[in-house]
């Protein structure tokens, strides 16, 4: 018997369907599961074929007990070894590398030292760092975002570098982003399963969280399809890259251009009365479909991850793919179910109470997943 066992935290609705769906196709020797762990040890058996994390990444006990089940042969969804490294910034130069077209992005320090650090730990930082020309390429308004997906983290619209000072003054020990704004005319939220299955859905970031996905598919016109077969491929190479079983990607939709926005979300928000019920169904079904196929390839006693095509061109030496930006002709398929001179703030050489920078914008007032 190869068990798929599933590892979440407070939500509901998707772990229990994926689990009841599983389980209700009646397939020979598997069966679905919550996780349950009463010890881990060093060589001590779990007894998965298959971990569908939805979790770990914000619980570092479990992230720990992934990666040993994941050296003994368990397929963890996603590579628990990739979403404890993975962050924004890295991905959105990524992106960039490989022809996807993404927001002008800087990092920025954080607003207060991490701990257990003093400000001779930060004495490669220029004093002070270059402002004005960070603010010469993103531009004002602009977003001021978190560099990695944490709970609690905000993202902010600043608009001008007094704005950014004292919104970064909120933003406590995470490196930041400051982002351009994208005006965009229309805003989608792609969920990537098996880096082959994409649904696309319209997406409003503007507004209350229940009602974000109550949006209708514009109106099929060549050039709208032109834009969905350009996310849907943009989608599959970006996960393709990251090696992410199971991601969403945000894209913001600016004279006909997706900017892909947020595509760090190996546990994207789900649940059914978030996404509603259509959504929902497809979500369950590809989820359900991919962990029931990776545990019947899994090969004992050999690693069953998926590693992204970044890392594993890294480790051979070969060039990060560069290709021109997609242009597909229009289908008719369908994608989806029925200045500055501001005093700048912070240097290795004050004290943690002089004000640092942030920013962020229309990517508008976009929330933390």
């Amino acid at each position: 018997m190869k068990k798929i066992g599933v590892l979440f935290g407070s939500e509901n609705t998707f772990p229990h369907a994926v689990i009841d769906r599983i389980n209700g196709k009646n397939i020979p020797g598997i069966l679905a599961e919550s996780v349950q762990i009463d010890m881990v040890s060093n060589g001590h058996p779990l007894g998965y074929a298959v971990i569908v994390d939805r979790i770990a990444q914000e619980i570092p006990f479990y992230s720990a007990f992934l990666k040993n089940a994941a050296l003994g042969g368990t397929a963890v969804l996603n590579n628990p070894f990739w979403t404890g490294m993975d962050e924004h910034y890295f991905n959105n130069s990524l992106a960039e590398k490989i022809g996807i077209s993404v927001p002008k992005t800087v990092l920025l320090p954080s607003k207060e030292r991490p701990d257990g650090t003093n400000e001779n730990s930060f004495r490669n930082l220029a004093f002070p760092m270059a402002w004005e020309e960070m603010f010469r390429q993103i531009g004002f308004p602009a977003m001021l975002k978190p560099h990695r997906n944490r709970m609690g983290t905000k993202t902010f619209r600043v608009l001008n570098p007094q704005d950014l000072w004292n919104k970064h003054e909120q933003t406590g020990q995470e490196a930041m982003l400051l982002q351009q704004e994208i005006n965009f005319e229309a805003y989608y939220r792609c969920i990537c399963v098996d880096r082959k299955e994409v649904l696309i859905m319209p997406y409003e970031p503007r507004h209350p969280h229940h009602l974000r996905y109550a949006i209708e598919m514009p109106a099929a016109t060549p050039e709208h399809q032109q834009v969905l077969d350009r996310m849907k491929n943009d989608t599959l190479r970006l996960n393709e890259a990251l090696g992410y079983d199971m991601n969403a990607v945000e894209f913001a939709v600016k004279d006909h251009v997706p900017y892909a926005i947020n595509f760090c979300n190996p546990s994207p928000d789900v649940d059914m009365y978030s996404v509603g019920p259509d959504y929902f169904e497809w979500i369950v079904e590809a989820t359900a479909n991919m962990a029931i196929a990776r545990a019947q390839k899994v090969e004992p006693n050999q690693t069953n991850l998926t590693w992204g095509t970044f890392l594993r061109e890294s480790i051979l030496g070969s060039a990060i793919d560069h290709p021109e930006k997609p242009t597909p002709k229009a289908r008719r398929e369908s994608t989806s179910p029925k200045k500055a001179g501001t005093k700048a703030p912070m240097s290795a050489k004050k004290s943690t109470t002089s004000k640092k920078p942030g920013g962020a914008a229309s990517n508008q007032d976009l929330p933390a997943d």
